[in-house]
């Protein structure tokens, strides 16, 4: 891991309870920051400048700003924090936030994907952190999308989408899947989803069986791909 910096602080948006920083906590933490989760209705009373924002996931869209109306107001935030190009990381609907408040679109996909399968790394996520994820099955549950910002790179897509990740230079990155997700989160995640999943025809074991074949994989590829982009940020 990377020499620690005391001091530093991660703003984490939390759009739900269930949806937290899970194995990333400790990275974080190695890298010496202090962690404070932030409700996003509440993210305008907040500075831009925190030395690192974490967008994390939940159930709804950004396209749904009626039901969710502190949407408009978190885009707005992220917008001018990206501007000044603060480090900044997005995962799953946080990635479709950063994408959004860097000029690109979000919006419903034309599937949704629940469960572990491959992504498929670009030449460029080749030559970024996400290539601790070649090869590797990751854990996905969305069914919205994004068209890339402009000036943007793509590290990844999969046979359903073709933006799975991608980065804004140095500062920004943004990823669809779950890298973050634990064991025990995702089992969590399973018993809270458990009525979307019988309206999908999904069983749960399959899933767990998955989590058992997969996960452990993708947790030290994830703790690899945060290590270095926090490492790269600080060189």
């Amino acid at each position: 891991m990377g020499e620690p910096v005391p001091g530093r602080v991660a703003l984490v948006i939390r759009h739900q309870e269930i949806a937290h920083l899970g194995s990333f906590a400790a990275v974080l933490a190695a890298h010496g920051y202090e962690v404070r989760y932030v409700d996003p209705r509440s993210i305008a009373d907040e500075a831009t400048d925190a030395d690192l924002v974490v967008v994390l996931g939940g159930d709804m869209g950004v396209h749904e700003t009626e039901a969710h109306p502190f949407i408009l107001a978190e885009l707005a935030w992220l917008a001018a924090r990206l501007e000044a190009e603060r480090p900044t990381l997005g995962v799953c609907l946080g990635a479709q936030m950063v994408a959004e408040a860097l000029g690109g679109r979000a919006s419903p996909g034309k599937s949704t994907m629940i469960g572990f399968s491959k992504v498929n790394l670009t030449e460029a996520g080749m030559d970024s952190p996400l290539r601790h994820f070649d090869g590797l099955p990751v854990m996905q549950w969305h069914g919205d999308s994004f068209r890339l910002p402009a000036g943007a790179a793509r590290l990844a897509s999969s046979a359903e989408y073709s933006n799975e990740a991608f980065r804004m230079g140095d500062y920004a990155l943004a990823v669809q899947f779950h890298p973050e997700l634990t064991g025990d989160m995702y089992a969590e995640w399973i018993a809270d989803g458990a009525d979307e999943l019988a309206a999908r025809g999904i069983a749960a074991p399959d899933l767990l069986a998955q989590r058992d074949e997969h996960g452990a994989a993708m947790e030290t590829a994830s703790n690899l791909m945060l290590d270095e982009w926090l490492t790269n940020l600080s060189s």
